[in-house]
């Protein structure tokens, strides 16, 4: 590069640029005018399990020049079945799923900007989070955040593509405040807490999240290019069966959402304990008022526990037969149990006052 003009360098890099995306960028529906406006893309994706790793590896190989990935969950086994971003080594090395797959991205394509961040998506951060994005992406596996994530979207005016795949079928829609319906006008009606189905009671063949993935991701691409003509309808595909359907989606004019009611978004807790469908019989606790942990300080302070290890994203120790997570953000997992209020208690003597000395 020595003696070469400023200019000749810039024109080296949109070669190279060029080069990489040359095969994208001959598809009459992206072209290089629409390629120059994926570079200057910036995407949040929250949750990173299987829709969120189909989601952030092919926005990151198309060239979206800012993928922020949201999600609170570590990597375990049975995550490899389908997650397509991480393997055994994460496991091991008891990595968040943000951080592993940041460090993936990077790999994969150096030339855009990729962070992960390991946080739990609620009412306190949601809004931070996705500030300045021109897309969510949602790769999330419960139904309460999608919400809060249709509250920001519509108050903020930010298109977001909703997803969610079990067993072998999976479903997306794209939301465009204020031109479509919104995800409340989708599913008016709450599941009660325990009905839903999960990929640990129904299962989950990974061919049903990779094609909604993909599908989420491609619908993403299409909103940074600046496609008209899009959203208001929901797409299912059922893989084992082999069929695609396309519904439209009506306007519901008591929607409380589209009339600016942000009921989830306003929602505020002091104590909040969510059970965790993608991890058996485990219960998150995140407390409003504790954001923020010294880990070693936490560390040195317990006794009565066993088994205390960590790194620089978790504390862990076993109390009983519970295995109790810590992260440094305030918020914990409490293993082996499914009792709500029994996580609460122990999230009190533990985490938020724990038991001095050793």
């Amino acid at each position: 590069m020595v003696g070469l003009p400023r200019h000749g360098i810039q024109t080296m890099i949109d070669r190279k640029l060029r080069d990489r995306y040359s095969r994208q960028t001959a598809f009459a529906g992206i072209g290089e005018g629409g390629q120059a406006r994926l570079l200057k893309g910036k995407v949040i994706i929250i949750g990173c399990g299987a829709l969120g790793c189909n989601i952030a590896a092919l926005l990151a190989r198309a060239g979206v020049g800012n993928i922020r990935i949201v999600d609170r969950d570590f990597i375990e086994y049975h995550n490899l079945q389908r997650q397509v971003l991480f393997d055994e080594d994460d496991v091991r090395a008891q990595l968040p799923k943000a951080i592993a797959a940041e460090r993936h991205l990077r790999k994969v394509n150096s030339t855009i900007e990729v962070q992960g961040i390991v946080a739990d998506v609620n009412f306190t951060n949601i809004e931070k989070l996705c500030r300045g994005a021109d897309v969510i992406l949602d790769g999330l596996d419960n139904f309460e955040t999608r919400l809060l994530i249709n509250d920001v979207a519509l108050k903020h005016g930010i298109p977001w593509v909703y997803g969610s795949a079990i067993a072998s079928s999976g479903m997306t829609m794209t939301i465009i405040p204020p031109r479509t319906p919104c995800f409340r006008c989708l599913s008016p009606v709450f599941p009660e807490s325990g009905t839903a189905f999960t990929c640990e009671t129904a299962g989950i063949v990974g061919a049903a999240s990779a094609i909604i993935g993909a599908l989420q991701a491609t619908e993403a691409m299409k909103l940074l290019i600046g496609t008209e003509e899009m959203g208001g309808q929901l797409t299912v595909v059922d893989v084992w069966e082999g069929t695609c359907n396309r519904l439209q989606v009506r306007p519901r004019k008591d929607c409380p959402a589209c009339r600016g009611k942000y009921e989830f978004l306003d929602k505020t807790f002091a104590v909040l304990a969510t059970s965790l469908c993608g991890q058996s019989r485990a219960v998150q606790v995140v407390d409003g008022g504790h954001p923020a942990i010294d880990l070693d300080k936490l560390a040195a302070r317990l006794k009565d526990v066993s088994n205390i290890s960590r790194n620089e994203y978790k504390l862990s120790f076993q109390v009983a037969n519970h295995e109790i997570i810590v992260f440094p953000d305030g918020r914990a997992i409490i293993k082996n149990t499914t009792d709500e209020p029994q996580a609460k208690e122990l999230y009190a003597r533990y985490v938020r006052n724990p038991v001095v000395g050793y």
